[in-house]
């Protein structure tokens, strides 16, 4: 596979080190609107090219895929042209900023035979590859409550730098700036551990959303700091599960941390990934008469990386694709319009 990277902003290094650690993978190429910035990436990584747009590098078209770590209000225009151009793509997270964006470019992919798939990075986590397989296998038996989390501390903790001054996090709380606060941001990443770790979409959901004050004025500088930074959704799923999935920048304790939990009419499993690594444990058997939980063992798995070369090598796409991400989006979507109507919305 030959791959361009578009976009080469921070997100872009990782890009780079797992494509050039993949045997038969060969970067050939580096887009960047700021000429100066697309050099030093491309020196750092060995990428004999460097364009300045999309456009001129389908120009030049010596290369079979694209993967788009461009801002998130680009993904659409940037992933729709490089399907036009007969091109793979791989793209970051969120697949687009609303779902109508997103439902066109897994269709324009679907309709041109081209491999889709978005990089919802925790799917590296093998222990949730491990829950998955547990669940599908029936261990636990049939799925009744879910709980999942994704628990921040930068609102409370200055571990990842000041939030009061630096651009990295203030704009994250400023729909003017382009946020659509925890919701759009990590709600996509803990939605995926629940409908991917007990392998079933959702039906209907009810979403809160809240910023709360932070500021004098609700202000700093220009950013008004207005976008919600906790979010608490109770959901149904298709399988006929109740779960609750809720986010916060509030939670003091936890840098980084996401949990799922489900609970069967055989017992119940519990995965988490955090900063010092991931657990998996389980409670079956006669450990459900005495609470008692063990943990399980894992194997590593392929990275999203992998399994996107992989499916540009045989021609079939991988998990997750454009339209898995669509109707992640959807529910999404339809949480701010939960949130404004107070009801319950239902997805499908």
């Amino acid at each position: 596979m030959r791959l361009v990277i578009l976009g080469t902003g921070n997100m872009a290094a990782s890009h780079a080190a797992h494509f050039a650690a993949i045997e038969g993978v060969e970067i050939v190429g580096a887009i960047d609107t700021n000429s100066e910035r697309a050099s030093r990436f491309a020196h750092s990584y060995q990428i004999p090219r460097t364009f300045s747009s999309l456009d001129d590098a389908l120009d030049w078209g010596a290369f079979d895929a694209v993967a788009n770590v461009t801002p998130d209000r680009f993904h659409y225009q940037t992933s729709m042209q490089a399907i036009a151009g007969g091109k793979h793509v791989f793209c970051e997270k969120p697949l687009a900023t609303h779902y109508d964006h997103a439902i066109e470019m897994a269709e324009a992919a679907e309709r041109a035979g081209l491999i889709n798939m978005v990089n919802l990075t925790y799917r590296n986590v093998a222990e949730l590859q491990k829950f998955r397989q547990l669940v599908d296998e029936g261990t636990i038996g049939e799925i009744k409550h879910v709980e999942a989390s994704y628990l921040q501390s930068w609102l409370v903790s200055r571990a990842w730098g000041d939030w009061r001054t630096d651009p990295t996090w203030l704009w994250r709380l400023s729909t003017a700036h382009g946020s659509n606060g925890t919701l759009g941001d990590i709600g996509v990443h803990i939605l995926d551990f629940a409908v991917f770790g007990i392998n079933s979409p959702i039906e209907n959901a009810f979403c809160r959303l809240r910023a709360f004050d932070k500021a004098p004025d609700g202000r700093i500088e220009d950013y008004v700091l207005d976008a919600n930074d906790s979010f608490t959704m109770s959901l149904e799923f298709g399988s006929g599960a109740l779960g609750v999935v809720h986010a916060t920048r509030w939670a003091s304790g936890y840098l980084n941390t996401l949990r799922l939990r489900a609970y069967g009419d055989k017992g119940g499993l519990e995965v988490q990934h955090g900063m010092n690594g991931s657990s998996l444990q389980i409670c079956v058997g006669d450990d459900v008469e005495m609470a008692q939980w063990q943990p399980v063992q894992v194997e590593p798995v392929p990275t999203n990386y992998h399994r996107f070369a992989q499916a540009v090598a045989t021609g079939i796409n991988g998990d997750p694709g454009f339209r898995y991400a669509a109707e992640l989006q959807k529910v999404l979507d339809l949480g701010f319009v939960s949130n404004e109507k107070r009801q319950e919305i239902a997805v499908g």
